[in-house]
C-alpha cells in the first residue's frame, strides 16, 4: 500500500487560519505550533472578539480558531455568532461543504470563514451554546497537536470535528431528546389521531371536550416539532410513540 502523495499535499493552497483567544502567552504557543503544521498558515491573531470579527471580515480566513472565554468585551460565542452571520451575509446563502482546494483556492472569492472553538471548557451550556451560534467544530485544548492539525483542516472543508468528551456530551444529549416524553391522554389522543379522527370525533371517543384535545395537539406538536396532524403521525410512526 502507498501512500499519500506528498505533490497533491504540496500543491495544495495551506489552510489559512485566524486565531483568537485573549492570552498573549497562549496565541504564541498556538502560532509556534501551527507554525510547524505542513498546509497550514496563520494570516492573523485576535486577542477579542471584537477584533477577530472584524479581522475575519477582512482577512477571510479558512478558519477561525476561537476561544470561548475571551476576557471583557464580546465573548467567544458571540464572536462566533456574528462571524457566521456577516458570512453568511456576504455569501447571500447558507453554509456548503466544498472541498479543501475549492476553499483554500477561491481567495477573495471564497465564501466565509469557519469557526473551529478551541478551548477549555466542555460543559453542557458551553457546547450548546457554541453550537447554535453556528460553530464548525468544539476542540479541547488538552488534545494532541496531531488532532488539532486535524480538526483544523477537516473545519476548513466544513467538517465537524469534537473531541471525545465533547463528542459524548452531544450524543448522550441526542439520545436523551430522541423520544420526547408524550403523557398518557397525549398517546391517547395520538393513537386517534393516528385513526384519522378529527378533532370532535376524538373528544366523544375519549369523553373530553373539543377545547382540551386542541390544548394536547398543540403540546404535541410542540413536543414533536412539527405544525401539522400529518406531521405528528409521521414522527410518531417513525419514533414508535404511537401507543
Amino acid at each position: 500500500m502507498t501512500g499519500p502523495d506528498p505533490r497533491s499535499s504540496a500543491s495544495r493552497p495551506p489552510v489559512r487560519i485566524l486565531l483568537c483567544d485573549d492570552h498573549a502567552v497562549v496565541r504564541a504557543g498556538l502560532l509556534a505550533l501551527l507554525a510547524s503544521a505542513p498546509g497550514i498558515e496563520v494570516v492573523g491573531e485576535a486577542g477579542g472578539g471584537e477584533e477577530a470579527v472584524v479581522l475575519a471580515a477582512r482577512l477571510r480566513p479558512d478558519v477561525v480558531l476561537m476561544d470561548l472565554q475571551l476576557g471583557p468585551g464580546m465573548d467567544g460565542i458571540e464572536a462566533t455568532r456574528r462571524i457566521v452571520a456577516e458570512a453568511a451575509a456576504r455569501t447571500g446563502s447558507s453554509r456548503t461543504t466544498p472541498t479543501a482546494a475549492v476553499r483554500t483556492a477561491a481567495g477573495a472569492e471564497r465564501g466565509s470563514p469557519y469557526v473551529l472553538v478551541l478551548t477549555t471548557y466542555d460543559t453542557d451550556a458551553d457546547i450548546t451554546r457554541a453550537i447554535e451560534a453556528g460553530a464548525t467544530g468544539y476542540l479541547l485544548k488538552a488534545e494532541r497537536p496531531e488532532e488539532l492539525f486535524s480538526a483544523i483542516r477537516a473545519a476548513a472543508e466544513g467538517r465537524t470535528t469534537l473531541s471525545p468528551p465533547v463528542a459524548s456530551r452531544v450524543m448522550a444529549r441526542a439520545r436523551g431528546a430522541a423520544r420526547p416524553s408524550l403523557t398518557d391522554r397525549e398517546r391517547d389522543i395520538l393513537g386517534q389521531l393516528a385513526r384519522g379522527l378529527g378533532n370532535r370525533e376524538i373528544a366523544r371517543a375519549l369523553f373530553i371536550s373539543e377545547a382540551t384535545v386542541k390544548t394536547h395537539l398543540g403540546r404535541i406538536y410542540d413536543k414533536l416539532g412539527v405544525d401539522t396532524r400529518a406531521g405528528a403521525v409521521a414522527v410518531a410512526k417513525e419514533q414508535r410513540l404511537l401507543p
